[in-house]
């Protein structure tokens, strides 16, 4: 009878510890694949046959539709430079240059993946339409309330992220630094 018993609590626990394993590698994905330069993360198989099963179910699971890898690639940041949580709340600069790309999108999201609701309706920037300076860098404010230049309302949520998706590039899956992709720099430039 504790034969039985033991047996069976041994099968309850690896249960247990097998679909919470499974759960949270498709709602958090894992490292595997991942390419991360500064604050910003990308799957660059996430398009290919070559995906890892990880990959495979959290996309299964948010039902997004990955960049094809001869398309380009999607960049995700949640936190600043400094890891900081991205806070609607707060001031954010995202300034520099990104990687060549015939064209690229940045968007803001909520935490689930939808964008985010403000009266301009306004939820990114693309490449045609960003203002630079002179040598071609760009700076973007993302704040709750107006500013001047390129500026992206947050709606004064309390987290979200940007989604920074460049359409044939070379970057993929050979890019490992930096220098390889110089992607625009996240600051917290100021927080009530």
């Amino acid at each position: 009878m504790r034969l039985i018993f033991f047996t069976l609590l041994a099968l309850i626990i690896a249960a247990g510890v097998g679909v919470g394993a499974t759960w949270m590698t498709a709602t958090r994905g894992t490292e595997m694949g991942t390419l991360t330069i500064g604050a910003w993360t990308a799957r660059p198989r996430a398009g290919t046959v070559e995906i890892d099963p990880y990959a495979r179910a959290a996309i299964a699971r948010s039902g997004e539709l990955p960049v094809g890898a001869g398309d380009g690639i999607a960049f995700i940041a949640t936190a600043d430079d400094a890891k900081r949580p991205l806070d609607g709340r707060c001031d954010i600069e995202v300034s520099g240059v990104t990687p060549p790309a015939r064209f690229w999108t940045l968007t803001l999201y909520d935490p689930r993946g939808y964008l985010i609701a403000n009266g301009l309706e306004r939820y990114g920037f693309t490449s045609q339409e960003i203002i630079r300076s002179a040598d071609g860098e760009f700076k973007i404010r993302i704040a709750a309330r107006s500013r001047s230049g390129n500026w992206l309302p947050t709606g004064g949520v309390d987290r979200y992220l940007l989604m920074l998706r460049l359409y044939d590039t070379p970057v993929g899956v050979a890019t490992r630094t930096q220098r390889d992709a110089p992607m625009p720099a996240i600051t917290t430039v100021g927080c009530p």
